[in-house]
């Protein structure tokens, strides 16, 4: 590739990404005015149904990660006691060391084989195990079998789910910015996916 396209494929991601932050930003800023007037409604959903996300890439790092999806909150269900979700970590990838200083958590790993830094400790899983992580306390998880893990989690109190959102997009508008990268901008169908982002 010459300078001239890695300028112009710089450029383009450039804008792709600009693109998604506004739109990230507004959307976060319309849900919060949204979920705090929600009411608890009762909910009965699939395995494939839910607030379906990608976690974006970041420098280092540019390729998407897991994929999620948010099912209870109080955007989705309306929920102001506690969040459910599930994410797919695939074969080597890491849900990074972190902690939840306002809400205990819970995961259920339903399959795969992973290595779990939980407080002090570290041990390998497998498919069935429940995790308990208390409030402030230090979690990672590394998928190091050949399978995806499906991982269901349970926060006590909302608040990790718009963090959640803020590092990731919609895998819709994956696909559409995808189409509009691939075939441009000028394309009848373009002016339908821009309403997606």
């Amino acid at each position: 590739m010459n300078s001239d396209s890695v300028r112009a494929a710089f450029v383009t991601m450039t804008a792709m990404l600009v693109v998604v932050f506004v739109f990230q930003t507004r959307s976060a800023q319309s849900s919060s005015a949204t979920a705090s007037d929600a009411t608890a409604k009762p909910l009965l959903l699939e395995k494939s149904e839910g607030e379906r996300r990608v976690f974006r890439g970041w420098p280092g790092h540019p390729d998407p990660g897991s994929t999620f999806a948010l099912k209870i909150d109080p955007k989705n269900g309306g929920s102001s006691h506690l969040v459910f979700g599930t994410e797919d970590l695939p074969p080597g990838e890491t849900i990074p060391t972190h902690r939840h200083p306002g809400s205990d958590e819970i995961l259920f790993l339903q399959t795969g084989t992973a290595r779990l830094h939980l407080g002090d400790s570290v041990r390998e899983v497998h498919g069935g195990s429940t995790v308990f992580i208390p409030a402030d306390t230090w979690i990672s998880v590394s998928n190091i079998g050949r399978d995806v893990i499906n991982v269901a989690f349970v926060f006590s109190a909302p608040g990790f789910e718009d963090f959640m959102r803020a590092e990731s997009v919609q895998t819709l508008q994956v696909l559409a910015l995808a189409f509009l990268f691939y075939y441009g901008h000028d394309t009848p169908r373009a002016a339908i996916l821009r309403t997606l982002l």
